[in-house]
């Protein structure tokens, strides 16, 4: 048999990305093609009471300057549920700096870009809300969260009860910093009309969705519509909803009459296609004195844009992560002065389990409890909060086998107790987790008389290895080479698929590609035991196994035959067949999640405040790993983006003028090759029978899931100090 899931299989893309014979988005070749470049607000607030366009519209080569003033109508969406959606070129209101104003559209980039400088534009300046306390003040509770799917608010047990019941209480505040996206592609879109046929190559995590809302933009039918990204440098979040930008640039492409392209500079993608929102997290623990929990209180305060509800969802893995007979979660939410947050990796998770796992290790000092014993005893046998038992969960056998890789036994648990030189050493430890969801998702396979084998789906690879493990699936059912499978996506000509984000994509397009390759191989098996001239006559169907591109008898694989010598006696028809993942009812019986244990050391500079981390010790249970390589490279990418969130990204907003002060990568700092520690990632062998047919668990986001908490919580045990507040920097440190 062609055993190729969960093998360390190369990207079969990777020749192509090298060679630079990818073709992203920007690369597209376009006959006639024009370039738009944004016009955009240089205030936070106020209102356009002067617009001069008259010098960038005679300027050499424009086509078209287009703001409110001239643009057609076209409807409006809400691209976030319980908010007002922003007007985009609708009328003379600013709501954020960076809002955009205008496209103008000529025959050369250089060309937009100048005229972009020739517009003119003077504004009644209002005071804007720019700074969390400001907007809290002003703030209200959301009554849903993560796009009006969940509610806001969870709560069990009685917390008064909870707190007389308490021997120990912690109670701190946390809080994290606006972070941006920063993929090494940024955000851009080619329109193309032909009569009332659009087709937009556009840098998306949602192809169907982008086709869907251009649909309900301009009023024209979905099929009118195709969209294209074959190719994504990376997404995060920030490429999964549809933005302005991609709306504008076909809006602009009808207007003139040409193709457009329009690709946002570094500096826009911080205020143009969403953000993680700053957090305030207020947690309350008590626990008895041999560390069993009494009560959970976690209220999670952030902002949103002043037209759009967007809500971090930063107490989710509060609800779930640990037994606690008392449990109280909400929100407070406030507006201010800049665009609308977004999903960024581990939306939620990644933040909020920064402050649960601080105060889960304020909690074991309090105790004078080891950090993995505290844990250890309350452990959630069940889903807290449904009470459903767990599809799989190995947590356990993360802390014991991430203990004894990291060597955990050796650790000093006094803080200040571990030195080396002028540097202090700390280690960490926290728990991570994040939803193993699956989505529908549709298929289809054909098996060509040739041979050769199609699979498409109009998935995304975002960089995370989707094109090669879907061939692995596809071949691995198919039981051929991976050289003989070609596999499509990011096409809406292509079988529907879901937005990929929230680490559902293996799993849902995965479970989808394994039904179509079942039904497709089912086909041909049926051909070949119908027909009377084939070795295969008659044979029972499991009687038959599938092998190096050929049927064979189990008993006796010497007699069988190909599927090019099938199809061709049959005529020399193809073999089509679709598959989709539906998720059944039995999977809503279970709680599905992936968990994981994180463990870090660190070294701090005892004068400067300078910390670096030099061990990271990741290990994880996430169902049937497809592939060890590209799984394993997920995970070092999560637990490197997790060091960056714990010391370094930090979007500096100015607070009186709303202006993005680092929007750059000299001064928003994300962690270079220096800064990666030696990282270790180890998977828990996991069968999970009931979480999707293919039986995996997202790992994307997981990956950074736990960092930032187990790096705080090794800087504490390195200096005595604890920082609740991220970034983690020198002048916290020094204070």
């Amino acid at each position: 048999m062609n055993k190729v899931i969960g093998k360390p299989i190369n990207r079969v893309d990777g020749k192509l990305k090298v060679t630079g014979s990818a073709r992203y988005t920007a690369d597209m070749p376009v006959e006639n093609l024009t370039y738009g470049v944004l016009i955009e607000s240089t205030i936070a607030k106020g209102k356009i009471t002067k617009l001069e366009t008259t010098a960038a519209e005679t300027a050499p080569g424009v086509l078209a300057v287009i703001t409110y003033r001239n643009v057609p109508k076209f409807n409006q969406i809400t691209f976030f549920p319980g908010g007002q959606s922003l007007p985009i070129l609708q009328d003379e209101n600013i709501y954020y700096q960076g809002q955009h104003i205008g496209i103008v559209v000529a025959k050369t980039l250089e060309q937009a870009q100048y005229a972009a400088t020739l517009v003119k534009v003077e504004y009644k300046i209002e005071q804007p809300i720019i700074d969390i306390d400001t907007a809290l003040q002003q703030g209200y509770k959301p009554e849903r969260i993560f796009l009006g799917m969940l509610p806001a608010h969870s709560f069990w047990g009685d917390i008064n009860s909870g707190r007389s019941q308490a021997e120990v209480l912690v109670e701190q505040t946390y809080s994290t910093p606006i972070e941006n996206h920063n993929p090494i592609e940024t955000s851009g879109t080619l329109a193309i009309w032909e009569d009332d046929r659009l087709t937009l190559y556009d840098t998306t995590q949602a192809v169907s969705l982008t086709q869907e809302t251009i649909a309900k933009v301009f009023e024209i039918p979905p099929e009118n519509i195709r969209v294209i990204c074959q190719y994504l440098g990376g997404g995060f979040g920030c490429k999964a909803l549809i933005w302005p930008h991609t709306i504008l640039t076909a809006l602009a492409a009808r207007y003139v009459q040409h193709p457009v392209k329009l690709a946002l500079t570094r500096a826009q993608m911080y205020t143009s296609v969403g953000y993680r929102p700053p957090t305030r997290q207020h947690l309350t623990l008590g626990a008895t004195k041999d560390g069993k929990l009494t009560l959970i209180k976690h209220i999670g305060e952030n902002i949103s844009s002043s037209f759009e509800e967007f809500t971090e969802a930063v107490t989710m893995a509060t609800n779930m992560i640990y037994a606690c007979p008392n449990l109280d979660t909400n929100y407070n939410l406030g507006s201010i002065n800049a665009g609308t947050p977004t999903f960024m990796r581990a939306p939620g998770e990644a933040a909020g389990m920064f402050a649960l796992e601080s105060a889960m290790d304020e909690l074991s000092y309090a105790l004078g409890l080891d950090p993995i014993e505290l844990r250890l005893r309350n452990h959630a046998d069940v889903d807290p909060a449904t009470g459903h038992p767990w599809s799989s969960k190995s947590l356990k056998e993360c802390y014991q086998q991430g203990a004894e890789i990291f060597g955990w036994k050796h650790r000093n648990p006094k803080p200040g107790s571990m030195s080396n030189g002028d540097r202090l050493i700390g280690w960490g430890m926290a728990s991570a987790t994040f939803p193993a969801n699956t989505w529908p998702a549709t298929a289809k396979v054909t098996i060509y008389n040739s041979g050769k084998i199609l699979v498409e789906s109009a998935t995304h690879d975002l960089g995370t290895g989707t094109y090669t493990v879907m061939t692995q699936v596809a071949a691995e059912v198919l039981g051929v080479s991976l050289e003989q499978v070609e596999f499509k996506l990011g096409d809406t000509n292509l079988p529907n698929a879901p937005l990929t984000g929230n680490s559902t994509t293996a799993s849902s397009v995965g479970s989808a590609v394994q039904a179509a390759a079942m039904n497709a191989r089912n086909k041909i098996l049926e051909i070949a035991i119908s027909d009377s001239n084939s070795p295969l006559y008659q044979a029972k169907p499991e009687e038959i196994i599938f092998d190096s591109g050929k049927l064979l008898l189990q008993n006796n694989p010497t007699v069988g035959e190909s599927y090019q010598e099938i199809l061709t006696r049959h005529g020399g028809e193809n073999i089509e067949a679709v598959g989709d993942n539906a998720p059944k009812q039995k999977q809503q019986e279970y709680a599905k999640h992936s968990f994981g244990a994180v463990f870090v050391e660190v070294q701090v500079d005892r004068l400067l405040g300078e910390v670096r981390v030099k061990r990271c010790v990741g290990v994880y249970g996430a169902g049937r790993i497809l592939n060890a390589k590209t799984a394993r490279s997920q995970m070092i990418g999560g637990m490197t983006w997790g060091i960056g969130m714990a010391l370094m990204e930090h979007t500096v907003m100015s607070p009186h003028y709303g202006r993005i002060l680092n929007h750059n990568l000299s001064d928003y700092l994300i962690p270079v090759q220096l800064d990666v520690p030696d990282i270790q990632v180890q998977f828990v062998e996991e069968e999970d029978p009931y979480v999707n047919a293919l039986g995996t668990k997202g790992i994307g986001e997981l990956s950074i899931v736990g960092v930032a908490g187990a790096i705080a919580n090794a800087v504490y045990h390195a200096t005595g100090k604890r920082i609740r507040d991220l970034p983690i920097t020198p002048d916290k440190l020094l204070k």
